[in-house]
């Protein structure tokens, strides 16, 4: 393998996606959000009304889900069936469709084959929840991101409070405990960090201190 892997995991509001999208500029490398096709097909399946537990129909679903990743504006942005979601998958709700979809086994078999070709032939950083354990586990860079639960609430009400929606904390709280649970023992790749991945704090550091982490490790493993 010649290109250079970054894998980041860790539960949601810890930073990956925002961390990962500056240290793939700094490198020059490739950012692919997953948590973003994650979302995107939970944003199929709530269209469509309902949550089978039929696998055949989970199947027939996930066959007609056309997930693409493009970019505009220098921008990357998530196509669904041909259509710019972008703007639609970055709510509360689409968080948790992400993580119910993602426990359908034909769901995240078709993620997995999409990401790992995507990342095949380029400089990757790719972040989710199971990057390093599954998708890439021959990553050259793994790492493992987390926040207190409270850090972590706070950082989704200043997002959503930019967006102009009033929100509870105590509740956004009580919704990212619920999703670390959900995601931590799903019995499909459940999220955990790899046994050969960093552990990054991102509590009491800035976004600029996380990603001049990032960068120093790769260049140690580079050489």
């Amino acid at each position: 393998m010649n290109n250079f892997q970054i894998a980041i995991d860790g539960p949601a509001g810890a930073g990956k996606s925002t961390i990962a999208k500056i240290a793939a500029k700094k490198l020059g490398y490739i950012y692919i959000d997953t948590g973003a096709m994650y979302r995107a097909i939970g944003l199929f399946f709530d269209r469509n009304g309902a949550w089978p537990e039929s696998h055949e129909k989970i199947k027939e679903l996930v066959g007609r889900a056309d997930i693409n990743i493009g970019y505009e504006n220098g921008e990357q942005v998530i196509f669904l069936n041909g259509e710019n979601v972008s703007s639609l998958i970055r709510t509360q709700e689409a968080g948790d469709s992400a993580s119910k979809v993602s426990r359908f086994p034909e769901v995240r078999e078709k993620m997995v084959e999409l990401q790992q070709r995507l990342a095949g032939t380029k400089n990757v950083i790719m972040d989710g929840r199971d990057i390093g354990t599954v998708v890439l586990p021959d990553a050259q860079l793994k790492i493992f991101l987390t926040a207190d639960v409270s850090v972590r609430a706070k950082r989704r009400l200043l997002q959503l409070e930019e967006k102009g929606q009033t929100c509870d904390i105590a509740k956004i709280e009580e919704e990212i405990r619920g999703r670390d649970k959900q995601d931590m023992t799903r019995s499909v790749s459940p999220l955990k960090q790899a046994d050969d991945a960093i552990l990054l704090d991102t509590s009491d550091k800035t976004i600029d201190e996380v990603v001049e982490e990032i960068v120093k490790l790769q260049k140690e493993r580079i050489g």
